[in-house]
């Protein structure tokens, strides 16, 4: 199987070298972009704000691990301190020492006596200049565990400033997701509205049904008024003879004739 897709793909690249040369290879990457933008165009933008939440999730464990960073140089910083402080007391006190055998040997005595034993000129200043290269070589170190601090100190304030940027950073992104799902709820919510809108052919035709509807009975009731306007009337399509001036004499002059005029007028 491995065999045929190797064998398979070593013709496709020969083919492709074959008919387009030495532009295969730009060929093959502008097909490989147009497939990823494609396939990226297909992704839900649902999807794509999830994905964001993720990331925006991820910066989690390193404002946590900045966090235990800025809290472990913050106890080693406030130890030192307090050890520079002792060490700062101790070198007062030798300060002290020093002058105060310095004072000794500048009153001209031959012997001193500290915590119940004698010492002699040369012992003191034996002790004295001991003493005092002990103080410089103390001095110098305390010089550079003050640089030292210092210098830890501005780490501690930089990492600070990368937790503030950190926690900064994801309280703005996640303000933008919150905003992006807003307007991806507006969009959507458009979207449905623009949908019944264009949908809308039901709605036009049930309104133009019931306007032709409405016309077809506002025809049906001119008729009706029509007929109803013409019905129990005097018709007027035959001629209505005249009634005579003289109707009463006609009547009494027909009646009044003698019986046999009567009966030849019925023969």
């Amino acid at each position: 199987m491995l065999k045929k897709i190797i064998i398979g793909s070593a013709i496709g690249v020969g083919l492709m070298t074959f008919v387009f040369g030495r532009e295969a290879v730009s060929y093959v990457r502008v097909g490989c972009h147009n497939v990823r933008n494609a396939v990226r165009a297909e992704v839900p933008v649902e999807f794509e704000i999830e994905r964001a939440r993720t990331l925006v999730d991820q910066l989690v464990p390193d404002i946590r691990q900045c966090m235990h960073v800025i809290a472990e140089q913050q106890v080693d910083i406030e130890h030192m301190s307090v050890a520079l402080n002792r060490k700062e007391g101790d070198l007062a006190k030798q300060k002290d020492a020093i002058f105060a055998l310095k004072t000794d040997l500048g009153s001209g005595k031959s012997t001193f006596t500290y915590a119940s034993h004698k010492y002699s000129t040369g012992d003191v200043k034996r002790d004295l200049a001991t003493r005092f290269e002990r103080y410089k070589a103390a001095e110098e170190l305390l010089t550079a565990d003050h640089k030292i601090l210092a210098a830890r100190e501005q780490t501690l304030t930089a990492n600070r400033e990368k937790l503030d940027g950190l926690m900064s950073a994801k309280k703005e992104l996640e303000v933008k997701l919150e905003q992006l799902q807003a307007r991806l709820h507006t969009v959507k919510a458009a979207e449905a509205v623009s949908q019944l809108a264009i949908d809308d052919s039901n709605l036009s035709h049930a309104r133009k049904l019931i306007e032709d509807l409405n016309k077809q009975l506002d025809v049906k009731q001119r008729v009706l008024d029509a007929e109803v306007k013409f019905t129990g009337l005097i018709p007027v399509e035959k001629a209505t003879p005249a009634v005579p001036i003289d109707l009463d004499h006609q009547i009494e002059a027909y009646f009044a004739q003698p019986a046999d005029a009567t009966n030849v007028a019925e023969r």
